[in-house]
């Protein structure tokens, strides 16, 4: 009898960390088709999902999901998000260190930092990876299929090429200091070269 107490204690604190986890982590539907599996007696349908996990702190993972219902084929592709998360060095928190390319089967996407008030200028499901980033300005354009996985998978891909100053700086045994002020001094050559 002394174990019931304790056990209902124990569901109760597990059922306030997922509540914190909810909070923590906010999640986009950015697909769902209705998928047929053609038996012998005719057909079985069901939903297939595709789901953006961040927590707009520089975390973000994707996942997809297969149920008979909606709302179960969108908690498979929620959890399968969290498990598959990355983290994303981003600059001032709210732009990338620098443009990248990414690309996954026919997708590709170029995503390019952006000056403050910008805002995300990003297609559907490009969008979707960003707001769940954090990311509050960045130019992205997909070039290729329109697939949402395919797009997802692509901008995910380009996400992982960013590096932050720091770590670049220890490879090349250089100061931060140092490596920003190239930046810089790279940064008005090239606007100086547009001007004349």
């Amino acid at each position: 009898m002394a174990r019931e107490p304790r056990q209902g204690g124990d569901r109760r604190r597990r059922g306030g960390n997922r509540e914190e986890e909810r909070d923590e982590f906010q999640d986009r539907l950015v697909a769902i088709n209705r998928v047929a599996k053609t038996v012998k007696g005719g057909k079985n349908f069901g939903f297939a999902a595709l789901v953006v996990v961040g927590d707009q702190k520089g975390r973000v993972g994707y996942g997809k999901g297969k149920a008979r219902e909606v709302p179960e084929a969108i908690r498979k592709a929620s959890q399968e998000a969290k498990r598959n998360m990355i983290k994303v060095p981003m600059r001032d928190g709210r732009t990338l260190h620098h443009d990248a390319q990414g690309r996954h089967g026919a997708g590709k996407v170029v995503i390019r930092t952006a000056p403050p008030g910008t805002g995300v200028i990003a297609g559907g499901p490009m969008r979707a990876v960003f707001e769940m980033l954090g990311v509050q300005d960045v130019v992205a354009k997909s070039i290729g299929t329109s697939n949402p996985y395919n797009m997802v998978r692509a901008t995910v891909d380009a996400l992982k090429e960013q590096a932050n100053p720091r770590s670049i700086a220890a490879k090349r045994g250089l100061k931060v200091s140092e490596l920003i002020s190239r930046r810089a001094a790279v940064q008005a050559d090239a606007t100086a070269v547009d001007a004349g």
